[in-house]
């Protein structure tokens, strides 16, 4: 009985360990991320599709068409955020498409290393450009009289660039105070290719009792 009583949780814990090893790949696979090389390292960002779908997919296809290449943070404000995605070296404004619904009342914050889309005043205004949060700024959240600034991934990897952004001397172009003197490029941007599930463990097999 006691023989028959262990395979059968053997057989229970395998069953459990493939789930929950099934359940871990599937969400690895499904995670979308994207390098951003710039002028000073590389930064691998993590994309909420779940919780901003039309954001991501619209900064996805500004990464796939190599929009973003060669693009600079024009405007960086120490202890607040760097921006960029819009303009290029000589700050010429690239042309965008159609600009996106705000979805920022989508539950996330603009804490420290999030991504969200800069905007004008009319809440479905963004296009292009992006910044990075360097502080938690909830001020720029949404709230329950309005809509904030829609956040819709996160840095991941990289953040001491964003860092080195920040610290970069200011104040040289008139036009532009707020851009580094020096301007810092997105020299490519490209999604992470999915790491393949071929090699997930698999769950251990229940003991045969003789």
């Amino acid at each position: 009985m006691k023989a028959i009583k262990s395979v059968a949780l053997l057989a229970a814990f395998s069953v459990i360990f493939s789930f929950a090893i099934n359940a871990f790949a599937e969400k690895k696979s499904n995670t979308v991320e994207v390098m951003l090389e710039t002028d000073l390292g590389t930064m691998k960002i993590e994309l909420y599709a779940d919780k901003a779908p039309i954001t991501v997919e619209n900064f996805l296809e500004y990464v796939d068409s190599g929009f973003y290449n060669g693009t600079i943070f024009h405007r960086v404000i120490p202890d607040f955020m760097v921006q960029g995605g819009g303009l290029t070296y000589d700050f010429a404004r690239k042309q965008t498409r159609d600009n996106i619904k705000n979805e920022s009342k989508n539950g996330l914050k603009n804490k420290v290393g999030t991504l969200s889309m800069a905007r004008l005043n009319d809440p479905d205004s963004a296009s292009a450009q992006f910044f990075i949060n360097v502080k938690d700024n909830p001020h720029l959240d949404a709230t329950t009289f309005g809509p904030g600034y829609t956040v819709f991934g996160k840095v991941v990897e990289g953040y001491e660039v964003v860092k080195k952004i920040e610290k970069e001397p200011r104040g040289l172009y008139n036009a532009y105070p707020e851009a580094p003197n020096y301007p810092v490029r997105i020299l490519k941007a490209y999604r992470v290719k999915p790491v393949s599930n071929t090699n997930t463990p698999k769950a251990p097999a229940a003991v045969k009792v003789q």
